[in-house]
């Protein structure tokens, strides 16, 4: 069994103003005195108006889902109490201002490192931990799930408006993660060795001060034993996020039987799967993307793919009519940046508000 846990980053905003509520550490102390949620389950983030949220380990997508339920009616309460409202969106959606950063030494030093950038980082992501063997069938997932980072990428993407305007992108918290210096697509490994080799040098080149800053949208947990996928937008709803879980578990459970089989690896050239990364971001799933092959497809083809590429996984876990379920819902409904845009086109950022919010807590 592939065990799982998910984390999930949200921004709190003013319940009148609707701008950015530095009051991070007030929420997660109000939220922690809840007898229903544990002190390690709410950390704080770089900025003073995120919350991050994390899951403890789980066997089952019923338990991601139900533990994500739990923390996100937590987290909402505790704002509420505060005159805050959680905002489950990959980026602001109204004009930003300046925001605290959390006071601690790793934060700092990244603020006098990229003091702008730290100032624009007012992004929420989600990231998904799937328990693996060990090191080395961490970096041989790695090298196989690669291709696959672009479509989940546009499947998740809920981040087309930056400061009260529409992006034109569908992820735009994409390409703001992508200014960091490690960042992107991770490249391929020979080996474990060969992960840590180049990891090392990253660091004694002093350009990042430890593991913690590969900004990569996978990579081996340095605290976990296991693989972290980071590629996602936060999801406006839980199901959402229960469905990517469910097909992260499948992507390693079939890289790893391809591993044991000893199946050839695809290894794109790394110019054209930084290009398909980039028109996932682009356009989520409201134009072509970018298949295995490097050829342009319908968006829905693609996702069809992917279904198709760990159908047999999803059965081997219980996960694949639950899974398959939702993401034909969102073949036919859209993705999060989909439902903001209509919304933004009915009621303006105001409207795109009240939505996010009001579904981030639904069943």
């Amino acid at each position: 069994m592939i065990t799982l846990g998910v984390e999930e980053e949200y921004l709190l905003i003013d319940a009148v103003t609707g701008r950015l509520a530095p009051q991070g550490d007030k929420v997660r102390a109000v939220a922690s005195l809840k007898p229903f949620v544990a002190d390690q389950e709410l950390h704080s983030e770089l900025s003073q108006a995120q919350v991050e949220a994390v899951t403890p380990v789980c066997a089952t997508l019923e338990e991601v889902g139900g533990h994500l339920l739990r923390l996100r009616h937590a987290v909402t309460a505790a704002a509420e109490s505060l005159g805050c409202r959680v905002l489950a969106s990959g980026t602001p959606l109204s004009r930003t201002q300046a925001v605290p950063v959390t006071d601690c030494p790793r934060y700092r030093a990244m603020q006098r490192q990229a003091p702008q950038l730290v100032a624009e980082q007012l992004v929420n992501g989600m990231h998904i931990h799937a328990a693996v063997p060990d090191r080395s069938t961490g970096v041989q997932v790695l090298n196989r799930i690669r291709p696959w980072l672009p479509v989940l990428t546009a499947m998740s993407a809920n981040s087309p408006l930056w400061e009260g305007e529409d992006t034109g992108f569908a992820s735009w918290r994409t390409l703001v993660y992508d200014r960091w210096p490690v960042s992107g697509v991770p490249p391929y490994f020979v080996d474990e060795a060969d992960y840590d080799r180049r990891v090392r040098h990253l660091v004694d080149s002093g350009v990042i001060t430890d593991a913690g800053q590969l900004y990569w949208q996978a990579r081996l947990s340095e605290r976990y034993p296991t693989i972290e996928i980071r590629c996602f937008d936060v999801q406006q709803r839980s199901d959402e996020a229960v469905m990517f879980a469910g097909l992260v578990r499948a992507l390693i459970r079939r890289a790893m039987s391809e591993a044991a089989e000893g199946a050839p690896e695809r290894q794109p050239d790394p110019e054209l799967l930084e290009a398909t990364m980039w028109q996932a971001a682009r356009h989520g799933l409201c134009d072509d993307l970018i298949d295995l092959d490097g050829e342009r497809r319908r968006a829905g083809d693609v996702v069809c793919r992917l279904l198709r590429h760990v159908s047999r996984a999803l059965e081997d876990a219980g996960d694949a009519r639950e899974v398959r379920a939702l993401v034909h819902r969102l073949l036919r409904l859209g993705t999060g940046a989909d439902r903001q845009r209509q919304e933004l086109a009915r009621g303006g950022v105001a409207g795109v508000t009240d939505m996010i919010t009001d579904m981030s807590t639904a069943p």
